[in-house]
């Protein structure tokens, strides 16, 4: 069986695991959190940037700062991962679902200036795929209305917007580092704080409400409990082993990149004859071959798809359940407008193996399975 999903490992990750164990200090901001911090903060032009324990809790901490009262609304699409939506519930907000394009799955930015109302508080863009929503529209919108962002960019990392880093283009951008993403960590995630006013409380947040990161830069002489918080702080050895990876980023990305291009290349000619849809890659936006999914016609020939591949030996997946219509989507947020493209989209896409170092007869295989199945279609 050809699995969905490997993750990345390119082989220095023990090595910077074993320094981290001899350092003696295996806990959160050791020597590795550092370096990935500031590796991150370098190569993506971010203000600031602190690791966390998943990217789950990167958001918890941006909705945190937010500042949001009980009544406060959030704008956000319905096609994402709970946790984008559960960040902002355990800040008390209200959701507010907003419809998808259906050439990218990203939120409709013409969608979202209808959901506002004078409870509206942040918007939350969440970058599909790794390929940008349209952040030229969401700024102006947020800046007229005096809203926060929050970039959802759990797959985003080295994809760009117009030149800027997903993640640094909103008021806090959210970073995952699961095992399922381009750059692991096992558990692991970041917060990338791009409002320098926020820096202090982002500390005191992550470090249990302490002012403990201004006592080890030596700025008091003691620590104390300052404000909430909670522990958001990765153990070092989950640093090191993503540091390995950082290392190697470009050779990392180009490598899923081939991939991404190979499956692009070798199905469009099924593209051309309308028997699938592919990946829609709008002008400045650089993505980072976080997946590659094609659009059945329809639920039911996704469904018959999955089947054929993996009786062939390839693990193919569909994605995100629309959350508007879960029982946590209905409880806790409501649906603005029309739902034209989030359900009927979502039922027709389908996810296929994309990996770092995948073999070549992997991919070959994968699109082969693809052609037959599609052949008389």
């Amino acid at each position: 069986m050809i699995n969905f999903n490997t993750p990345p490992f390119v082989g220095d990750e023990l090595e910077y695991i074993k320094q981290a164990i001899d350092s003696q200090k295996i806990c959160g901001d050791g020597q590795f959190t550092k370096k990935c911090n500031a590796w991150m903060e370098e190569k993506f032009d971010a203000q600031k940037v602190l690791l966390t324990t998943s990217g789950t809790s990167a958001l918890d901490m941006a909705a945190l700062m937010c500042d949001l009262k009980p009544g406060d609304e959030v704008i956000l699409p319905s096609y994402t991962f709970s946790s984008t939506a559960t960040a902002f519930v355990l800040a008390g907000a209200k959701l507010v679902f907003v419809d998808i394009r259906p050439d990218t799955m990203n939120i409709d930015e013409t969608k979202i200036e209808a959901a506002i109302t004078d409870k509206t508080k942040v918007i939350v863009p969440v970058h599909y795929a790794g390929v940008a929503c349209e952040m030229d529209t969401i700024m102006d919108i947020a800046k007229k209305y005096s809203l926060m962002v929050v970039e959802d960019a759990a797959q985003g990392v080295m994809s760009t917007y117009k030149g800027k880093a997903l993640g640094t283009i909103g008021d806090f951008g959210c970073y995952s580092f699961h095992e399922t993403k381009n750059y692991s960590m096992g558990e692991g995630g970041a917060i990338l704080i791009n409002n320098p006013e926020y820096n202090e409380k982002a500390e005191i947040l992550r470090e249990k409400g302490t002012n403990r990161a201004k006592f080890f830069r030596g700025q008091v002489d003691k620590y104390t409990w300052v404000d909430f918080g909670d522990s958001f702080l990765p153990s070092d050895m989950n640093a090191a082993f993503l540091w390995a990876q950082l290392q190697k980023a470009e050779v990392i990305n180009n490598d899923r990149l081939d991939t991404w291009h190979f499956y692009y290349d070798q199905l469009l000619p099924l593209s051309e004859l309308g028997k699938i849809e592919l990946p829609v890659i709008p002008e400045g936006c650089v993505h980072n071959a976080h997946m590659f999914y094609i659009k059945c016609k329809d639920l039911q020939q996704r469904t018959e798809f999955i089947s054929f591949m993996r009786d062939n030996g390839v693990q193919c997946v569909f994605h995100y359940v629309p959350l508007h219509s879960a029982p946590a989507g209905l409880k806790f947020g409501r649906f603005d407008g029309e739902d034209e493209y989030t359900t009927v989209e979502s039922e027709r896409l389908v996810r296929f193996p994309l990996y770092y170092n995948i073999p070549h007869e992997f991919r070959k295989k994968v699109c082969e399975c693809i052609k037959v199945f599609f052949k008389d279609i």
